[in-house]
């Protein structure tokens, strides 16, 4: 199961999980699913961290819907400090 985070280039930030991030990547690029991502223009990955159970990935994802801002864009930094798209790296 992943975590990620994902912007637009407006500042919207998303947070979601899955268990195939690729895929749900890729969806989001694509804007294949109507919703908050598509009528956001939301799909650059900034963030990501995996984790092997469903249960701990639920928990952390709603940890970080919890979350402050900033708190999430420190950690975003701390990870991808140029706030790079993460999606090429993952597909390689």
């Amino acid at each position: 199961m992943f975590i990620s985070w994902q912007v637009s280039l407006r500042g919207t930030l998303y947070t979601g999980s899955t268990s195939n991030l690729i895929k749900r990547v890729w969806e989001h690029k694509s804007q294949v699913i109507r919703g908050f991502t598509s009528k956001h223009n939301v799909h650059i990955l900034v963030y990501y961290e995996m984790h092997e159970l469903y249960v701990e990935a639920g928990r952390r994802e709603k940890r970080f819907k919890n979350w402050p801002r900033q708190w999430k864009l420190n950690l975003i930094e701390k990870m991808n400090p140029n706030w790079d798209d993460l999606y090429d790296k993952i597909c390689s």
